[in-house]
């Protein structure tokens, strides 16, 4: 999995299946992606934005995920999603994601 800053920095981390793309970016210390719910969907803190050939494999937002990223986040795209929110599967091998510059 690949995690990609606002500057451009790649973070490139082993993610294990079953876990959820925003806890293996905060065991790897991925910074931009706080977590401050603990993967609870009760904030946008781990919000980012799917590159777009991954869009369909990780699939829509539910509607709580849909309502935080309407009040919760800045900069919303068609491939926002909330990284607590997607678990990694073997079909996400490669998966890159791109890290807002603000979280709220």
């Amino acid at each position: 999995m690949i995690y990609v800053d606002a500057e451009g920095r790649e973070y490139a981390v082993d993610a294990a299946v079953g876990e959820s793309v925003m806890a293996m970016a905060v065991k790897n210390g991925v910074p931009g992606i706080v977590g401050e719910c603990g993967g609870n969907a009760s904030c946008a803190t781990c919000h980012v934005w799917v590159r777009e050939e991954y869009a369909r494999l990780v699939g829509s937002p539910g509607d709580l995920e849909e309502d935080l990223l309407d009040l919760g986040v800045s900069d919303r795209r068609p491939t926002s999603r909330l990284s607590c929110q997607i678990a990694v599967t073997p079909d996400l091998d490669g998966l890159t994601v791109d890290i807002p510059p603000d979280q709220p």
